[in-house]
């Protein structure tokens, strides 16, 4: 049986998403990208004024941000080089699109990254938290796209799930198990 090795290191952690020191984290923005609740809200307040100067030149060129898209920004007063902005489905029953949608979030994430020359970026649980996506159904779907996409382009070196709650941590950790016992 030939196992699977992949280059990137992956881990999850129960910890504030703005405190991790890696050249870019992913913010679960809102379509309008001028700052939240949850996440996002956290981000911006941490980052400072940079981040949302930047997004209100996005906004200018491109009008906010759409559902499983993203833009990047500085990250003003974070540890992080950049802050990835993708904008999660709301969960409605998964009948219109949202594993597809969440799926694209993490892709289109990771794709900005690469283009900017980031080897570490940093997740939350994007939609889980009042887009009520499910989330070991997030978790799985995080995880599947992640692996993915460091297998067919293997530029990332780290990529860290940032937990804020301990059910995404005991969700998303089942995902890091299941991958570890299938590439050892």
């Amino acid at each position: 049986m030939t196992m699977t090795s992949i280059p990137t290191k992956i881990e999850v952690v129960q910890a504030d998403i703005t405190k991790m020191s890696v050249d870019a984290i992913v913010n679960a923005a809102n379509t309008s990208l001028l700052g939240g609740g949850g996440v996002d809200g956290a981000i911006h307040r941490a980052g400072g004024s940079a981040i949302l100067e930047d997004c209100r030149k996005i906004i200018a060129k491109q009008g906010g941000c759409k559902v499983g898209e993203a833009v990047i920004t500085t990250a003003g007063k974070l540890p992080a080089k950049y802050v990835v902005h993708t904008v999660g489905p709301v969960w409605n029953g998964g009948n219109k699109h949202e594993a597809e949608k969440l799926a694209s979030c993490y892709t289109k994430a990771l794709l900005l990254a690469k283009d900017h020359h980031c080897k570490s970026v940093a997740f939350p649980n994007i939609s889980t938290g009042i887009y009520k996506f499910p989330k070991d159904l997030a978790a799985q779907i995080a995880f599947e796209t992640v692996y993915k996409f460091v297998i067919e382009q293997p530029y990332i070196e780290k990529i860290v799930f940032v937990c804020f709650d301990e059910e995404n941590y005991e969700h998303t950790n089942n995902q890091l198990q299941k991958l570890n016992l299938f590439t050892e």
